[in-house]
């Protein structure tokens, strides 16, 4: 299998050309937007090249390579906004690009000599100093194959490369697993874990949870500073100072779980960790009014990303399963009813059998991702994740 990781490295001297380059690469975005607007649907872009080439060309004096880069950008948006109108999450719309990215082809448009970058701009091949962190420097040893990535302009005004990367993993055959783990996330635990030998981890998320419930209520707060829409200039410069340091806070935490979940699982030889499947659930699921702010923001699929890299790195498969019923099915007899679970507290009406409402959830996780091995095997076949096996019932 290939494990693919973006790592974000920061310019030490941005210049001028940087700024010129953001901003003509996303009039040239625009400029192909427009043209598959007028379309009425996606285009692929080789259609969206050869109708915007000649403009990028010669009127923006955008780069060979940069012109077929805005097309694939802008064709594999629009791309994804068919998928949302599919599903009913949008409609046909324009899409805007503003001046905060430029993607760029690996040995075309950028490369790397010792802790230099040297990327094409409109001014020519230029080189920029990289501040290359120690987590950084094994993405460099040789193992690694770069792949088109982004020049980005964050929110702080600091220029960062984007490098997106990948290497060949041995594969792992599910049939030949003996120790699984279910991996069940949540907002009250952020994650609860169960292996095959019913040894257990509890990753709590009570301070957490507080944490945000102050963060939310300083927003309420703000967000009325200046009337029931419009807040005043300060608040909201102060409202977008939170969003940031509050997704900055949730990508720590979450980074800090999924390293401490790898590490139970290395502990116990788990050879594949199973989660749920939890596509769509803020369109399923119906949340009180008081909890639909925190529901909303759980950020259970970075974190789920975080787990499944991480899983790839230690050479751990990580598969999913449907998440029907996890917390309400008894391990032991299998038993479904919603009066088996009270709040916390998990109590099989039919056989008696008690224990912590999380555990059960990521217990019944684990023991699907163990029938899925054992129905491949009875087939006489593997399936090598995360392809095939991404959706287990």
């Amino acid at each position: 299998m290939q494990l693919t990781k973006t790592i974000i490295l920061k310019l030490d001297s941005p210049d001028n050309n940087l700024e010129e380059l953001l901003s003509v690469f996303s009039q040239g975005m625009n400029y192909a937007s427009q043209i598959v607007f007028a379309n009425g649907k996606p285009m692929g872009s080789g259609r969206i090249q050869k109708a915007t080439y000649g403009h990028l060309r010669n009127e923006l004096g955008l780069k060979s390579q940069m012109c077929c880069n805005v097309a694939r950008q802008v064709a594999g948006a629009y791309k994804t906004l068919h998928e949302q109108i599919t599903i009913k999450q949008s409609e046909w719309q324009l899409l805007k690009f503003g001046p905060m990215s430029a993607t760029f082809s690996f040995e075309r448009d950028f490369g790397f000599s010792k802790d230099a970058l040297s990327i094409t701009t409109l001014a020519g091949r230029k080189k920029y100093k990289l501040q290359i962190y120690k987590y950084a420097e094994r993405y460099f040893d040789g193992s690694w194959k770069y792949l088109a990535s982004k020049l980005c302009l964050h929110r702080d005004g600091s220029y960062y490369f984007h490098l997106a990367c990948e290497k060949d993993m041995p594969d792992k055959k599910i049939t030949d697993a003996s120790t699984f783990m279910g991996v069940d996330v949540g907002i009250n635990r952020l994650a609860v874990a169960s292996t095959t030998d019913k040894k257990c981890i509890f990753i709590a998320g009570g301070e957490i949870k507080n944490h945000r419930d102050i963060r939310s209520k300083e927003r309420r707060r703000l967000q009325k500073a200046g009337g029931r829409y419009l807040g005043t200039r300060s608040s909201m410069r102060v409202l977008r100072n939170l969003a940031g340091r509050e997704t900055r806070f949730m990508t720590a935490v979450n980074h800090t779980v999924s390293r401490r979940l790898i590490e139970f699982a290395l502990e116990n030889d788990v050879s594949v960790i199973g989660m749920e499947d939890l596509t769509g659930i803020r369109e399923r699921t119906n949340v009180p009014k008081e909890f639909r702010c925190e529901h909303s923001s759980w950020a259970f699929r970075q974190l789920q990303n975080f787990i499944e890299y991480k899983a790839g790195e230690a050479g751990i498969a990580v598969i999913y399963v449907d998440p029907a019923h996890t917390s309400q099915t008894c391990p032991r007899c299998n038993h479904i009813s919603r009066n088996n679970r009270t709040g916390l507290a998990f109590r099989c009406e039919k056989c008696g059998y008690e224990t912590h409402a999380d555990r059960v959830g990521a217990m019944n996780i684990e023991h699907r991702a163990r029938d899925w091995r054992y129905i491949l095997e009875s087939q006489g076949g593997f399936v090598s994740p995360p392809d095939a096996t991404r959706f287990c019932t």
